[in-house]
């Protein structure tokens, strides 16, 4: 094996399509990860046997159904007509305590497997033991133990609020009323709120401190919980009540990711061209919706008709200021990246605790291709600049992955270092991309994604 200019291992580094004509296509994603979860967690909780319809199969799905199958809950894969994989049926954990067992989570880096699995813990007799790949060690996790522990449920984390830790479970958590600090990442709040309506008094829910990141994650829990039949108040801001009571067994269809959508979308504004995206819903909860709100301050046309999505780019890509743009910032730093103006973006402070810090890394990246970007406070300033070709380091993280994809659209030479980490929560993205891109089937690391 050789290694590149940077001592990057040849095998690990896709050299990403640079276009010169017009993308034009039509293709459907996998079902949300945001929704997948959420839903897995509940069909746990749940007062009988249920179905999810066309989920997303992705490793952070695989480890949030492994960590269901650890706490005691059968997950079964049965056909399905979605095309992207099996449909999961789901029988919920036993009535009761149960026996007491110890067990281990591998939370990877999947930050819902590691905020939303240990309440669950607390409701399951026996030592559940989370850990996950190296970087998650380094994502908070205090306001979880914190939570846990004012939930009166044992939490061994040798004081550093982070993995690894173990939760020591008896089967039953009082609830009642409850406050935390969830300003590192909403969620904490999500998390607390799946397993609510399970506590015997349920939940009261309260945060203090600065502003919690990426409501409209907490909005997509509540609407979720509500469509299964739990009551929840989140009539006064920072507040949310979960009544005490049973979650409805279902059966339901999971909507397309539209956050995995983006680089798709970016890539009609990238080459001015046509991009159609299959099965949009008209109302989500899901904050890749936002899309059709951003893409056109960047130069594009977008319509929805039928449930596709059409997103036309114009003749270039115009920067601008954006604001909470939440997991989509690292598709939209790769867009402001090649366009013709300045642009700012704000309110992702948070994003230093994603699966890297993705302000760093953004700016280190864009940067070492000749651009010119640094961090403020709560975000990014990004200015024109010619780029180049080189080496788009990933940080193990899937979005940098998918921005270093697309401005290898625009620019000769883009390397992507571990294009595989895609397989996080979109393992067909290396053969989408090249659909899309009218380039080679992938082979190597990239088909194996």
């Amino acid at each position: 094996m050789t290694a590149g200019s940077d001592g990057v291992p040849d095998a690990d580094l896709w050299r990403a399509p640079r276009l010169t004509h017009p993308v034009d296509a039509e293709i459907s994603v996998p079902g949300s990860k945001s929704l997948t979860n959420r839903y897995l967690v509940l069909a746990a909780l749940a007062d009988g046997p249920c179905l999810l319809r066309r989920p997303l199969h992705s490793r952070d799905s695989a480890l949030m159904v492994d960590a269901l199958r650890a706490l005691g809950a059968v997950v079964d894969e049965v056909p399905g007509d979605g095309g992207f994989g099996p449909d999961l049926r789901v029988t919920p954990l036993p009535a009761g305590p149960g026996s007491a067992v110890d067990r281990a989570v591998d939370c990877g880096l999947a930050g819902t497997v590691m905020r939303f699995v240990p309440p669950l813990a607390g409701l399951v007799a026996g030592t559940t033991r989370f850990d996950g790949d190296p970087h998650a060690r380094r994502r908070p996790m205090g306001s979880i133990v914190a939570a846990l522990r004012g939930l009166g449920v044992t939490v061994d984390d040798g004081g550093s609020g982070a993995l690894p830790f173990t939760v020591e479970g008896d089967g039953h958590v009082r609830g009642g009323r409850l406050v935390i600090d969830a300003s590192a990442s909403s969620q904490f709040v999500s998390a607390l709120l799946l397993v609510g309506a399970r506590f015997a008094e349920g939940l009261h829910l309260e945060h203090v401190g600065k502003p919690v990141p990426s409501l409209d994650h907490v909005a997509m829990t509540v609407e979720t919980l509500r469509s299964l039949g739990v009551a929840v108040d989140d009539s006064v801001p920072n507040h949310w009540r979960v009544s005490p009571g049973p979650i409805s067994a279902f059966d339901v269809d999971v909507e397309p990711d539209l956050s995995n959508a983006g680089p798709f979308l970016a890539a009609a504004l990238v080459t001015g061209g046509t991009i159609r995206v299959r099965n949009w819903p008209e109302g989500t909860t899901q904050v890749g919706d936002a899309w059709r709100r951003i893409l056109p301050l960047m130069g594009a046309r977008t319509g929805l008709e039928d449930g596709v999505l059409t997103v036309t780019g114009g003749p270039s890509v115009s920067g601008g200021t954006f604001a909470d743009t939440s997991e989509l910032a690292p598709t939209v730093a790769a867009l402001c990246a090649l366009a013709d103006s300045p642009s700012t973006l704000t309110g992702i402070a948070h994003l230093r605790g994603h699966e890297t810090d993705r302000l760093a890394a953004l700016v280190a990246e864009i940067n070492a291709l000749g651009g010119d970007a640094e961090e403020t406070a709560d975000g990014l300033v990004i200015r024109p600049a010619p780029l180049h070709g080189g080496v788009f380091h990933t940080y193990d993280d899937h979005r940098m992955a998918t921005a270093g994809a697309i401005i290898g659209l625009a620019v000769d030479g883009v390397m992507v270092q571990d294009i595989g980490t895609t397989a996080k929560t979109l393992p067909e993205f290396p053969a989408l991309w090249a659909a899309v891109a009218g380039t080679a089937a992938p082979t190597g690391t990239a088909a194996r994604a």
